[in-house]
């Protein structure tokens, strides 16, 4: 949540900050702003809204001036999302100008503090307290990085900025702490922001900054130092493969629908390099050194969440791995018994999620084994697990996560037969047909895809009045049922619940009426006449439903859905891109704004 961009080089710099910006308006954002010093003076230029509201005020010829400044969408924390609390912040004689993301926790008491030494404040938000604490570290220390580590010896919470001086034009500093930022290396420019997309189009070599990291840059140099003792510390430049099409919307109306018709390419590049077909093999040699765990504990949140439960049937029926799948926030809070033998996997897709990584620092306190499985190279879940496995989906810039989530299933099915195939428990037939359904699927799910589309559009528009829905499965499909509930409820704003098929006669069946529809996964496995039990409920009630099925299943309902027959588990695979889809056009026929929904940020950094 909150995006930074800084830029330092040779270019104007205000059209590649507001650029950049456009390119993180994925994490969410309620306001914009941006900085530069020029003449001996910081120029800043904020707004409420959209960045097209920031826009309209760079109409000053001075803007194509500059060739170094700071930008900040902001996802508000502290204060209301307004001008007034939009970044940068000043200090108090304007001298300098800062953007944040994160939370200060202690900000009340050093706000207190500051006024009664004569500091004054302009906004609500706790980031304006970092910018007059460095100032103050100036009147103190004798440098920049001095001050910087003063101030930020004064805080309690997480933390990325980036800072400029109105003395220093052309010179930027950026931290972090627990909030991702790093840094594009050029020629003859130097980029800080944070994630890849705000810069790629001017270079792929970047620097991934480590907690407790300043970097200090101008347009022909860098310099990162730890935070505490500023010594310098040795980075790598890592080159990244992504292209600049990744990140654009290549024709789709919307980066969600975009990221759901990459689905088939997300399948093929998971499965790259990991199975060997001839030997009907599974490859992961990043845990060929980890013991098989007696007990896995999976910890997550929200879309990846419901992968991990997704997971936990496949783990314990073909691994024989007992599965405890935890919500990431509810961990780490929790007096956790773990043994030795036991292994936490930690799945997000951006590797920056605050309370997954809260969780990963508390297992490996107590001596446990983390394993991170995410799709960002290089992000902190990926630099804190023991062992991290790629999911290799690509820049995915729609809030709502669709094929990260497709590619998190795609891994975590081999991840199981991977472990069956060690422990010596898994099915020859399965690995076989596993590994022979995973070679169609891509192309299957190019053809149907489109199918797919025209079908969730049909049944938008019939259904676009409903103000709740029930989502029902059992087994696997449960925890697709509870993910095509909160896709529905992140975009299109209606109301939604994902339930077991078997417990919505303990209680929610109170609600079906004739305006409460039931979305229902009943495909042609061996629990298929349990939940045609179940849809009887509902019927009985008056209630309508939408099915999910596959052919000959001989479901009477008032809409069902056919998909083609896959074998097994990986009948998931298409059964996802459907709530998907349906979850999208309802968005549209509504007229929501899919990519970026209001109140939900891309990457949730903070608790």
């Amino acid at each position: 949540m909150c995006g930074i961009i800084a830029y330092t080089g040779h270019r104007p710099a205000i059209p590649v900050i507001v650029e950049g910006l456009k390119k993180l308006e994925y994490r969410g954002y309620d306001s914009a702003g941006l900085a530069f010093a020029l003449s001996e003076q910081i120029h800043l230029y904020r707004a409420s809204g959209k960045l097209e509201a920031l826009e309209d005020r760079l109409t000053s010829p001075i803007i194509m001036q500059p060739t170094s400044g700071i930008g900040h969408t902001r996802w508000a924390t502290h204060g209301l999302p307004n001008e007034q609390n939009a970044h940068p912040h000043l200090d108090s004689s304007g001298s300098l100008a800062l953007v944040h993301n994160g939370i200060i926790e202690n900000f009340q008491e050093l706000r207190e503090e500051l006024i009664k030494e004569g500091h004054q404040f302009n906004s609500e938000t706790d980031t304006e307290v970092l910018v007059h604490l460095i100032a103050k570290g100036l009147q103190k220390m004798s440098s920049f990085p001095e001050a910087i580590s003063w101030a930020l010896s004064q805080i309690e919470g997480s933390y990325a900025f980036a800072l400029i001086s109105k003395d220093y034009p052309g010179k930027i500093w950026a931290a972090r702490q627990a909030s991702p930022l790093l840094l594009g290396v050029g020629t003859g420019e130097n980029f800080v922001a944070s994630d890849i997309p705000a810069f790629l189009q001017y270079t792929k070599d970047v620097v991934f900054l480590e907690d407790g990291e300043l970097v200090e840059m101008d347009a022909n140099s860098w310099q990162v130092y730890s935070v505490d003792s500023l010594k310098p510390v040795d980075k790598q430049v890592q080159h990244i493969a992504w292209d600049v099409q990744a990140a654009q919307k290549g024709g789709f109306k919307h980066f969600m629908l975009k990221e759901i018709f990459e689905q088939p390419r997300v399948i093929r590049d998971c499965l790259a390099g990991r199975i060997d077909r001839k030997k009907e093999q599974v490859i992961l040699t990043e845990l060929d050194d980890l013991p098989v765990p007696r007990r896995l504990h999976i910890v997550a949140c929200g879309t990846s969440y419901h992968a991990g439960l997704w997971a936990k049937y496949l783990l314990e029926k073909w691994a024989h791995i007992p599965v405890e799948v935890e919500i990431a926030s509810e961990f780490r809070y929790r007096h956790l018994v773990l043994n030795p033998d036991e292994l936490v996997l930690a799945i997000s897709q951006s590797g920056e999620t605050a309370d997954t990584l809260a969780g990963i620092r508390l297992a490996k306190e107590k001596g446990i084994k983390v394993i991170g499985l995410c799709n960002v190279v290089g992000s902190t879940v990926a630099r804190e697990s023991d062992r991290v496995i790629y999911t290799q989906a690509g820049p995915e810039i729609s809030v709502a996560s669709t094929k990260a989530m497709c590619s998190q299933l795609v891994l975590l099915y081999l991840l199981t037969l991977y472990w069956g195939q060690r422990q010596k428990v898994l099915p020859l037939d399965v690995l076989s047909k596993s590994i022979h359904t995973f070679s169609s699927l891509p192309d299957i799910l190019e053809t149907e895809l489109p199918r797919l589309r025209e079908k969730a559009a049909a049944l938008s528009q019939e259904y676009a009045a409903a103000r709740s829905f029930f989502f029902l499965g059992r087994g696997i499909n449960y925890p697709l049922a509870l993910e095509g509930a909160l896709k529905l409820k992140e975009i299109s704003y209606i109301h939604a619940e994902g339930y077991a098929a078997g417990e919505m006669k303990h209680g929610p069946i109170a609600l079906i009426d004739p305006n409460f529809p039931t979305f229902a996964l009943a495909l042609n496995d061996e629990l298929l006449p349990k939940v045609k039990s179940n849809l009887k409920e509902v019927e009985a009630r008056g209630g309508k439903i939408i099915a999910l099925t596959h052919p000959q299943t001989d479901l009477k309902v008032d809409h069902p859905w056919e998909l083609p027959l896959l074998w097994g588990p990986l009948n998931s695979f298409m059964v996802l891109p459907a709530l998907q889809l349906f979850a999208y056009e309802m968005a549209v026929y509504l007229g929501k704004d899919v990519d970026q929904p209001r109140n939900l940020a891309k990457s949730v950094t903070v608790e």
